[in-house]
């Protein structure tokens, strides 16, 4: 490996995330940043409010962790139990399937719109958002429409590669009437999923044919004194599914996802300029941690992963004014994912998490390893900041206008 290729792949570890957000955080407090105000003083207040909608949603404080299970439960209850029924109580292979399935709902999961509604034939409830997405994701995966034969809970690497926009509509009940933002993108997405999957089968597919839950064969020779470190899965994620990601940075070869660039980023390699994030590939790792530790894996090193720069998490700092805009307009203007106002708030959304996360912890009267972060953004910040958005605003929505194209909020 080239030192440039080096250099490259370390932009593919939770420490470049949270490392090049700090640095950002600091240009802030320098009143250095293009488009924000930084207003640590704000802080505080913000830490008040998320502590008091801790104790709102869990007065025991038992709070879980922030993964894309809080979305399938409990509506998706009986659904999950008849996955489990299905394969017979079978422990692997009900850890597969449940790989399988968290790995496609993430993916899936970036934001509907403000006008999408997906109605449950089984009860006829009605869901929005993150949850609506969440309960469409698994009413097709308990269908089978993942699977090469059309029934199995599995999702193999050709169906997804010939996964149609139509098809993926159909599912998820859009139309005219009841668009979904960023549908061809998903759809995109899944077959991209399914292509890098059938070219790699010595990492998706050592022990069946290609399918996400193929990454827990090579993920077992990570474990150290009986558990798998969470950082390695992370990795393993960012490593082997960088080519699923439209039109991103590319650097001596290495697919750098969810990364951006910045002048205030400042390397004397061929990394200089570059932000990481990875957003939905660490939504994913908590998601898959949380599945994994279900099963009985232990997995260790929580606090190597990091906040999530998303909508929600950095509305809240928005909407208590730790953020604030140089130019009210920016406010009202649509923003693309790699603009530098967009590039500055998910930096400072990093950061203010890792900041806020101690003083919502001393309101608490518990400490890190009863609380980790994982458990503050549940608990949490990104409660907080959809609390926030739907007093201030009658859709609801994220107070910044992103266009989305279904693979990044």
């Amino acid at each position: 490996m080239t030192p440039a290729q080096a250099a490259a792949a370390a932009l593919l570890t939770p420490e470049a995330v949270r490392e090049r957000a700090a640095e950002l955080y600091a240009l802030g407090l320098e009143d250095g940043l293009q488009a924000w105000h930084l207003r640590p003083e704000r802080l505080d207040a913000a830490a008040d409010l998320v502590a008091a909608v801790v104790r709102d949603r869990y007065p025991d404080l038992r709070v879980p962790p922030h993964t894309r299970w809080r979305h399938l439960l409990p509506d998706g209850l009986s659904t999950l139990a008849l996955i489990a029924a299905r394969l017979d109580q079978d422990p692997a292979a009900l850890l597969r399937a449940r790989m399988d399935l968290i790995t496609l709902s993430v993916l899936l999961d970036a934001g509907a719109g403000m006008g999408w509604r997906y109605i449950d034939l089984e009860t006829g409830h009605c869901h929005t958002r993150s949850e609506g997405l969440a309960m469409a994701s698994l009413a097709m995966f308990a269908r089978g429409d993942f699977a090469d034969d059309g029934h199995s809970l599995r999702a193999d690497a050709a169906r997804l590669a010939g996964m149609t926009e139509e098809a993926l509509g159909r599912g998820f009940q859009a139309g005219p009437d009841n668009p979904l933002a960023g549908l061809e993108g998903r759809a995109a997405l899944l077959r991209r999923l399914g292509e890098t999957m059938a070219a790699a089968p010595a990492v998706f597919g050592q022990v069946y044919p290609p399918r996400p839950s193929g990454l827990i064969d090579g993920l077992t020779a990570e474990i150290a004194e009986g558990a798998l470190p969470a950082r390695a899965i992370l990795i393993a994620l960012l490593r082997h599914l960088g080519p699923i990601w439209p039109g991103r940075a590319v650097l001596e070869g290495v697919e750098l996802g969810d990364c951006w660039r910045h002048p205030g980023i400042r390397r004397a390699d061929a990394t200089n300029g570059l932000i990481p994030f990875h957003k939905l590939s660490q939504w994913l790792a908590y998601s898959l941690i949380e599945t994994l530790e279900d099963s009985g894996i232990r997995v260790t090193g929580l606090e190597a992963l990091t906040g999530l720069a998303e909508y929600r998490n950095g509305g809240l700092f928005l909407d208590m004014g730790v953020i604030e805009p140089r130019d009210p307009a920016l406010l009202e203007a649509e923003h693309a994912p790699g603009d530098v106002a967009i590039v500055e708030w998910r930096a400072l959304t990093v950061a203010l998490l890792d900041a806020i996360a101690p003083r919502v912890r001393a309101r608490l009267g518990l400490d890190e390893a009863a609380f980790p972060l994982v458990r503050v953004l549940e608990g949490g910040t990104w409660w907080a900041g959809r609390r926030l958005a739907r007093e201030r605003r009658a859709d609801g929505g994220p107070p910044l206008r992103i266009v989305s194209d279904g693979t990044v909020f």
